[in-house]
């Protein structure tokens, strides 16, 4: 039986593929966090800019449109932070899959091992049994050379 398990390199290139999905999901999460900080000033900005009570028609209306600019980057900001929790979920999605076909590649692993294992205990076993036989073969022959003195 072949003790070498063939599928190692395969196993290692399936630990690297979910490693580095493992690390898009980091990066991914730091992105989301990213745009909830951005989201976050950006509504304190909208906050901070009162539309005038008072003052010139053309203050107003530039008021109202720096406003309207604010709001803008707000929902910039918000589409930022759906689309970074979006792209989460697919690295998650990868993730997983690559978990998976990492564990049936461990498997394999695991039933190789274990096949081994049962071969080599089969081995030990059929040798006790030779011993066993070749034991009492010699003692019987030992028996009957002696004329049944024993």
């Amino acid at each position: 039986m072949n003790r070498l398990f063939r599928l190692g390199p395969v196993l290692r290139a399936r630990k690297a593929q979910e490693d580095a999905a493992r690390g898009a999901v980091i990066q991914s999460r730091a992105e989301i966090r990213e745009a909830e900080a951005l989201l976050k000033r950006r509504r304190l900005e909208l906050m901070g800019a009162q539309a005038p009570t008072e003052g010139t028609a053309r203050a107003m209306v530039a008021s109202l449109v720096a406003r309207q600019s604010l709001a803008a980057g707000l929902f910039s900001a918000q589409r930022m932070v759906t689309d970074a929790e979006d792209l989460e979920r697919e690295k998650m999605a990868a993730l997983t899959e690559s978990a998976k076909k990492r564990r049936a590649v461990e498997m394999l692993g695991e039933r190789h091992a274990e096949a081994v294992r049962d071969h080599d205990l089969r081995v030990d076993q059929a040798n006790l049994d030779e011993l066993a036989v070749t034991s009492k073969a010699r003692q019987a022959a030992a028996g009957s050379d002696d004329g049944g003195l024993r």
